[in-house]
C-alpha cells in the first residue's frame, strides 16, 4: 500500500471462498450458498443467522459494487494494449548510441539476451525518428507520438520494466495475467472479483479490439482462469452495434420475456443448488440476466450520435486511419462515465504491432492510428474532470531490439522496454527508471509486470498480497505471490 492510504475498516473485497464437504446442514447451506442465485437457501442462511441481509444481497450479485481495502485514487482503468510490442527506442525511450553505433554489432560490454532468433550478433538498426522535449517536464517523446507529447505532463513514463516471456502467446498472457502460462485470471477480472461494478447495468469489465483478429491466447486473456466466470471480460464488437443481440425477440412482449427468463432462472437454480461448483452456470444466470437490463441501458452507452462534432472531430473519427481506434477510445470514455470497471483497448490485435521487419512501415502506420486518439481521451477525460478517477495505461507484451531483424526490423525484447500511466493519483511529467546505453536491459528501478499489477491494483484501493481466491487449497494472489507497489508512481 503506498504511503499514507488509510485502510478500510468494512473491508469485504478480495475474501475468497473454498468449497469442501460439508459436515452439517449449517456449513451445506453456506457452501450452497455461495452459488449465484440461490435464492431459498440464502433466505435458510439469513433465517439461521449465518449471513446477515447484507451479504445476502452481496451473494445474489458478485458484481455488487464493493470497497477495497483503502481508499483509492482510480475508480476505472482504461488499459491500451499495442499488440505485438511497440518498440521503446522509437516513441519513449531515445538511445543516441543506437545511432552512434549503427551498423557495428552490439558492443562487448552489453551482455547478450536470447531473442526468438536465439543469440544474435546482427548489427544495430538506427531511429529515424526526432525527439522533441515536451511540456515543462521536458520529457522526450518520438516524432511518431507528436499529439501524445501534448500530454507528456500527465504522463508517467516507466522505462524500465521487464517480462519473462520470449514469445507473443507468453508475453501477452503475462502482461494480462501475471504468468505466461495460460489458466490464472486477468487483471481486469481480478479488479471485478476485489470490487465489482458500480453499474449493474453494463458488465464491469469491457474488451474492444480494432479488429477481427484476436489477440494471442485469444478471450482466454480476459478470462477468468480458475476464478467463476462471472468475472470475465466481455468483448464489444467494432461498428455501429458494439454488442449483438441486444434487441427481444420479434413478437415477444417486455412481460412475456420476462416470465421466460424467471422461469429459466428457477431452473438453472435449482439446477446450481446441487452443484455449488459450477462456475459457468453460475455466469450464465448473471449473464442472463445482465444481457435483459442492457437491453434498455446498453444501446444508449454505445450510440455515440450524442456526441458533439467537436468531440468526434477530436477522437479522429473523421479520418479514415484514427476512426476505428478513436471510436474505442470515445466508447472507453462514455463507460468510465457510466462506472465501467475495467476497460481495455486494443490495438493491432493480432499481434499486428510485430515489426521483425519494415518497422517504419508498421509502426508509422500504428502510431498514426492510435496517437490522436490517445491524446484526445487523455485531453477528454481532462476537461470532464474523469482523468483524475481513471487510470489510463499504455504499452504491449514487450518492447523490441536494438539489434536489426531482417535488415529493417526489430526483435522482441522483454529485457527493458517502456510503459506509461496517467491519471487516477499518478504523478505526471516524471520518468521512472532507465535501460542501458542500447535500450536492451532494464537497468534502474526495475520494473516487472508484477510490480506493474501490483501499482494498479494498489491505485485502486487494493493490496495485491490480501487480494485472495482460494483455488484447490492454496490462497492465490493476482501477482502469484510476488510484486511490490512502484511507490514513485504515486501523485
Amino acid at each position: 500500500m503506498a504511503a499514507g492510504r488509510a485502510p478500510n475498516s468494512d473491508l469485504s473485497a478480495g475474501i475468497g471462498h473454498q468449497v469442501t464437504q460439508p459436515n452439517s446442514r449449517r456449513e451445506f447451506l453456506s457452501q450452497a450458498g455461495a452459488g449465484f442465485g440461490s435464492l431459498a437457501l440464502l433466505s435458510l442462511l439469513a433465517q439461521d443467522g449465518v449471513i446477515s441481509g447484507a451479504e445476502r444481497g452481496a451473494s445474489l450479485n458478485p458484481l455488487a459494487p464493493r470497497k477495497g481495502h483503502f481508499d483509492a485514487t482510480a475508480k476505472s482503468v482504461i488499459f491500451l494494449f499495442m499488440d505485438g510490442g511497440p518498440s521503446h527506442l522509437d516513441t519513449f525511450d531515445p538511445k543516441p548510441k543506437v545511432n552512434e553505433f549503427a551498423g557495428q554489432p552490439l558492443p562487448k560490454s552489453i551482455k547478450r539476451v536470447i531473442t526468438p532468433m536465439g543469440v544474435t550478433e546482427n548489427p544495430l538498426l538506427a531511429s529515424k525518428r526526432k525527439w522533441t522535449q515536451s511540456g515543462q517536464s521536458g520529457i522526450p517523446v518520438s516524432d511518431w507520438y507528436p499529439k501524445v507529447a501534448e500530454c507528456v505532463d500527465d504522463l508517467c513514463v516507466i522505462r524500465s520494466c521487464w517480462a519473462n516471456g520470449l514469445n507473443h502467446v507468453g508475453s501477452v498472457c503475462q502482461m494480462n495475467t501475471g504468468s505466461i502460462l495460460a489458466g490464472r485470471p486477468s487483471l481486469g477480472a481480478w479488479a471485478t472479483y476485489g470490487l465489482g461494478s458500480e453499474n449493474q447495468n453494463l458488465p464491469g469489465f469491457v474488451v474492444l479490439l480494432d479488429g477481427d483478429r484476436e489477440p494471442p491466447g485469444g478471450s482466454r486473456v480476459w478470462g477468468t482462469g480458475f476464478m467463476p466466470a462471472t468475472y470475465q471480460g466481455t468483448r464489444f464488437r467494432n461498428g455501429k452495434d458494439p454488442i449483438l443481440h441486444l434487441s427481444p425477440p420479434e413478437g415477444l412482449s417486455g412481460p412475456q420475456q420476462r416470465q421466460q427468463l424467471d422461469f429459466i432462472a428457477q431452473l438453472n437454480r435449482q439446477h446450481l443448488e446441487r452443484r455449488p461448483q459450477d462456475t459457468e452456470l453460475e455466469a450464465r444466470i448473471a449473464a442472463y440476466e445482465l444481457a435483459y437490463r442492457m437491453q434498455s441501458y446498453a444501446p444508449q452507452a454505445v450510440d455515440l450520435a450524442d456526441e458533439t462534432a467537436e468531440t468526434q472531430e477530436l477522437y479522429g473519427m473523421n479520418a479514415p486511419e484514427t476512426a476505428v481506434f478513436g471510436r474505442n477510445c470515445l466508447l472507453a470514455r462514455r463507460l468510465v462515465e457510466r462506472g465501467v470497471r475495467f476497460i481495455q483497448l486494443y490495438s493491432g490485435s493480432g499481434s499486428q504491432w510485430d515489426a521483425h521487419s519494415k518497422i517504419e512501415e508498421n509502426h508509422t502506420k500504428f502510431c498514426r492510428q492510435t496517437d490522436q486518439p490517445i491524446a484526445a481521451l487523455l485531453k477528454d477525460l481532462k476537461r470532464r474532470g474523469l482523468l483524475e478517477s481513471t487510470l489510463v495505461i499504455w504499452g504491449g507484451e514487450f518492447g523490441r531490439t536494438a539489434m536489426s531483424e531482417k535488415g529493417d526490423g526489430r526483435d522482441h525484447n522483454p529485457y527493458g522496454f517502456s510503459m506509461w500511466l496517467a491519471g487516477g493519483g499518478v504523478k505526471g511529467g516524471q520518468i521512472i527508471g532507465q535501460t542501458d546505453d542500447f535500450g536492451l536491459h532494464a537497468i534502474e528501478n526495475r520494473v516487472h509486470v508484477h510490480d506493474l499489477h501490483a501499482t494498479i491494483l494498489d491505485l485502486m484501493g487494493l493490496d495485491h498480497e490480501k487480494l485472495l481466491f482460494h483455488h484447490q487449497g492454496r490462497p492465490e494472489r493476482p501477482t502469484v505471490n510476488e510484486g511490490h507497489v512502484v511507490d514513485q508512481v504515486v501523485g
